[in-house]
C-alpha cells in the first residue's frame, strides 16, 4: 500500500478541531444559542491539560465535561480553552488543549466528532488494513434505508436512527445525553 506523504488523516483532524474551536469561540462570545450544549471528552494526561489534583485523581485517564448550565469564564485561544465548571457543587477551573480532545458532542442536534491519536507511520500493517477496510462509508452499520440518507463525503458526524440505543454512544459519561447520534472514528475511513 502506498504511503500517505500528505497525511490527510492529520489534516482532517486539525480541520475538525477547528470546528470545535469556532463553536467554543462563538459560545464564549455570545453564550450558548437555543438548546445547544456540549459534551467534551479529553485525555486528562495530555500535555497542557490543567486540572485540580482532586479531579485528576477522580479522572486519571479521560473525562467528559458538560458545557450547559454551570460553567463560566469560557476563554478560547488558538490552542485550547479554559473554563470554570462545577463538579459536585465544587467550582473548578480547567484548561484543555484542542489536541487533547477525544470527542465533542452536541446532543441538541445529534452532532458529534471523535478524534483519534495519529502518529508517525510508514507502511500500514496488515492488521490496520483490515480494521480500516471494515467500513469506508459513514453509517455503514446503519440499516440500508438510513445509509441512503447520509451523503458521500460526510466523515465526521452520522445521524443515528430514531430508535438508536443512547447507551451505545462512544462518549462514556454518567451525564451522557439521551437520544440518538453516533460518533464516527475518522480513521475508519482512512485509506490504507
Amino acid at each position: 500500500m502506498a504511503v500517505d506523504h500528505i497525511r490527510y488523516d492529520i489534516l482532517a483532524q486539525e480541520a475538525l478541531r477547528g470546528v470545535v474551536r469556532a463553536v467554543l469561540r462563538d459560545a464564549a462570545k455570545d453564550g450558548l444559542p437555543g438548546s445547544h450544549h456540549f459534551y467534551i471528552s479529553f485525555d486528562t494526561q495530555a500535555d497542557g491539560v490543567r486540572l485540580s489534583p482532586r479531579m485528576l485523581a477522580q479522572y486519571p485517564e479521560e473525562m467528559t465535561v458538560v458545557l450547559q448550565h454551570q460553567f463560566w469564564d469560557l476563554l478560547v485561544t488558538e490552542d485550547g480553552f479554559e473554563v470554570g465548571v462545577s463538579f459536585g457543587g465544587v467550582p473548578e477551573r480547567l484548561a484543555v488543549p484542542f489536541a487533547a480532545i477525544k470527542g465533542f458532542f452536541d446532543p441538541s442536534v445529534q452532532f458529534g466528532l471523535q478524534f483519534v491519536e495519529v502518529g508517525e507511520r510508514g507502511e500500514d500493517t496488515e492488521e490496520e488494513e483490515e480494521n480500516a477496510s471494515a467500513s469506508r462509508h459513514p453509517g455503514a452499520e446503519l440499516p440500508p434505508a438510513e445509509q441512503k440518507r447520509i451523503p458521500q463525503g460526510v466523515v465526521a458526524a452520522v445521524p443515528a436512527p430514531a430508535n438508536a440505543d443512547p447507551a451505545a454512544s462512544p462518549i462514556a459519561s454518567e451525564d451522557k445525553p439521551a437520544g440518538g447520534g453516533e460518533i464516527v472514528r475518522l480513521d475508519r475511513f482512512r485509506k490504507k
